[in-house]
């Protein structure tokens, strides 16, 4: 396993001092100025569809050039669209954008909405909107602009409010936002439902000086963690009353992934060192027990038993993911993998058996999904290797042979023989094409917000920008382990032994002086300050493991049984020593990738090591 601790330092590294460039030997420096300007006209070809047949519905359907409502009524894909269009430079568009949804966006409506997909799409994108808009420093100031996109952020996130109101923390899935919660709401919710919600609220709490959208979604974080198996996983679903797992698959893909990414993204944007710390445990415990070089399986999360042979295409941002955590090398081969299987079919579909090697029954769609370009993204920042430009241009291929409409881009239904189906996910214009146009417009030499612009961007798993200014990045924080209070004096203490092993768990770029946190961002004296609290304060007591500071504590089942298999458990796990590459050929190829079958390519030779006690 990689040292974890250099998680935070190569990501600021990445941010601050940009590689070398480069442009691919199939790719020239003309044509890379082509395709990013392509990709523009792709944007531009699916908003101006959407505004002229859907708006102000909240999606196109891009073959009929109708529009429909899909999730509340309000407009989705303009606002998921805002800063993309900010980020294309379009002024004029955005600006009429941000003022139409001021003056027209309610959401006082008996509509019952998703917690999850209201949160990242729409939550997320007038918050990051909000930031650029209000902003001289982003170029994109909007001079009649007065908060209106904040004051709506701050309306939803208060109709989303009671749907955590539950004894775990954890969050229903759905509310009403006129009502609340249904009596007859499902209590079953996702693992990335009820733990991918720290970011937008995180930012939403800095900007309103008013902690309880934080600490209701770091407390979900909390019920979710404190729930997770000896091994360290955590299952697909949940019961929100009784905290009983009622699907007990672990994965990275499908209803658990974006769990893992906001862990690092909340250190990353806020500081919060106890999501790195359980970010760390959960990755480590990821790669021992998931990884099956370079793919991943779903397994049991009690027995580690695997369940699933199988690719889901939102595992496509794990390597992404890993660029951030600075593991580089499992992240390049786990990218050829995937983007196998995208040369293969021209797409990812959302299921591919790697047992046998084929497209998953029942799972044949691609509805448009940005994963595996987020990943190219993030991988040709990192190491400027002209094959990630040479993916883009064959994702740019795919989408405009096989996916373009009349009025937009069309879901495929299925990836074997390119049926199209007529819808447009609002995230085609937030993240897919978003995305694309940063990888080219990187390659070119870049000018944009992201890239040079006045802050430094972590993007939402919805693609938003969500930027580290200083009010949302240096919130003076007391770091407290939960429902835990110190007196005064004992902060001052000299640290003990037990203090000292906990200490040493810190990250670099951290420290605690006089039990108070310092984030990786460097503080003058004057502007970090301890609070005029007296008496009872929240801090860091003495002679506490890291685990007890945060209160983060292994909740046996009650109704499992847990036996120590852990020498059956490390060998449930077939580790490659070979990347499985599908080919252009159906195989029967197995999970291990024999070398026999002409049908699959081995590349890049890698012998693993194993460590009996990395259990």
């Amino acid at each position: 396993m990689k040292d974890l601790n250099l998680v935070p330092t190569f990501l600021w590294f990445l941010l601050l001092f940009p590689l070398h460039k480069a442009v691919a030997n199939g790719v020239t420096p003309e044509e890379t100025k082509q395709l990013r300007d392509e990709v523009r006209e792709m944007f531009y070809h699916a908003f101006d569809g959407y505004m002229e047949h859907a708006f102000p519905l909240d999606e196109l359907r891009p073959l009929s050039c109708e529009g429909e409502d899909t999730l509340g009524g309000y407009a989705l894909t303009l606002i998921d669209s805002l800063d993309t269009l900010a980020l294309l430079g379009d002024r004029e568009r955005f600006t009429a954008s941000v003022e139409w949804i001021g003056k027209n966006l309610q959401f006082d409506i008996n509509k019952t909405v998703s917690i999850f997909e209201t949160t990242i799409r729409v939550l997320g994108g007038l918050l990051s909107a909000h930031l650029i808009a209000s902003d001289y420093a982003t170029g994109m100031r909007i001079p009649s602009y007065d908060n209106e996109l904040l004051d709506l952020a701050e309306d939803l996130a208060r109709r989303l409010l009671p749907a955590f109101d539950t004894p775990t923390g954890i969050p229903f899935g759905s509310v009403n936002l006129m009502y609340g919660v249904d009596e007859h709401e499902s209590k079953i919710t996702s693992t990335a439902g009820g733990g991918t919600l720290t970011l937008e609220f995180g930012v939403l709490s800095r900007l309103t000086n008013d902690p309880i959208f934080e600490q209701v979604t770091k407390n979900a974080v909390r019920g979710l963690w404190a729930r997770r198996s000896k091994l360290n996983l955590v299952g697909a679903h949940i019961n929100v009353f009784t905290g009983e797992w009622t699907q007990k698959d672990a994965g990275i893909g499908t209803s658990i992934d974006s769990f893992y990414e906001y862990l690092l993204k909340a250190y990353l944007l806020f500081g919060d060192e106890e999501c790195l710390f359980i970010f760390q445990e959960a990755y480590s415990a990821a790669m021992h027990y998931l990884y099956n070089d370079p793919w991943y399986v779903e397994v049991n999360m009690d027995s580690a038993a695997i369940v699933w042979p199988l690719f889901n295409s939102l595992q496509a941002f794990w390597p992404g993911l890993q660029v951030l955590a600075g593991d580089i090398d499992p992240a390049i081969r786990t990218h050829t993998a995937f983007f196998s299987v995208w040369k293969r079919y021209g797409f990812t579909p959302e299921g591919f058996n790697l047992a046998t090697l084929s497209v998953q029954h029942g799972q044949k769609s691609y509805p448009l999904r940005p994963e595996l370009i987020e990943s190219t993204y993030w991988l040709y920042k990192a190491t400027r290797n002209p094959r990630y430009l040479d993916a883009g241009r064959d994702i740019v291929a795919s989408l405009q042979y096989g996916a373009r409409c009349p009025c937009g881009y069309c879901h495929i239904s299925d990836v074997e023989f390119h049926k199209r189906e007529d819808h447009m996910e609002s995230f085609f214009l937030a993240e897919t094409v978003k995305y694309l146009w940063l990888l080219f417009d990187l390659a070119v030499g870049p000018d944009n917000l992201v890239e040079n612009g006045p802050y430094k961007y972590i993007f939402s798993t919805e693609g938003h920008l969500l930027p580290a200014t200083p009010q949302i990045s240096l919130l003076q924080e007391h770091c407290s382990y939960f429902g835990a209070y110190c007196n005064r004096d004992s902060l001052k203490e000299e640290p003990n032994a037990s203090d000292k092993s906990a200490d040493s768990q810190e990250t670099n770029g951290s420290r605690v002086s006089e039990g108070w946190v310092r984030t990786r961002f460097p503080l003058d004296s004057s502007s970090f300050k301890a609070s005029p609290v007296s008496g009872l304060i929240k801090g860091l007591c003495p002679g506490l493991t890291h685990e007890q500071k945060y209160g983060i504590s292994y909740l046996a089942s009650v109704d499992t049984p847990h036996e120590d298999n852990s020498a059956k458990q490390k060998d449930t796990v077939v580790q490659s020593q070979a990347i499985v590459v599908v080919s252009d050929q159906i195989s029967n190829q197995s999970l291990s990738g024999d070398g026999n079958d002409n049908n699959v390519k081995e590349s890049t030779e890698r012998e693993l090591e194993s460590d009996p006690s990395q259990s």
